[in-house]
């Protein structure tokens, strides 16, 4: 049997996108590096708030970014709490910060 030289089922516009290059619109974490995360959760909570919330000893016992990344990118359950409290804190501060509202200028 003799197969059709045209576009296959499977060619790019047919294939899914590998998830690597997917876009994203919906996941607020995509971009967003471990780093970037830990540093903005020890700003906005401080370490001893962070160890409170989280009870891991890379937040209680000498707290560093260095080694909360060491440790979180090895410990994917406690990635994942630090995720959430992440999203949290974003949700948090949305919640307490005064509506931006971008009206047009009113007309002279």
């Amino acid at each position: 049997m003799v197969m059709p030289s045209g576009p296959s089922s499977d060619d790019a516009a047919g294939a899914p996108a590998p998830a690597a290059s997917a876009p994203q619109p919906g996941n607020p974490l995509h971009g967003v590096k471990l780093e970037t995360m830990i540093t903005a959760l020890a700003a906005h909570y401080g370490w001893d708030g962070l160890g409170q919330r989280i009870n891991i000893r890379c937040f209680t016992s000498e707290p560093s970014v260095a080694s909360s990344l060491k440790f979180l990118r090895k410990t994917p359950w406690a990635r994942d709490k630090v995720e959430s409290l992440y999203l949290f804190m974003l949700r948090e501060i949305r919640r307490t910060s005064p509506p931006v509202h971008n009206f047009p200028p009113p007309r002279a």
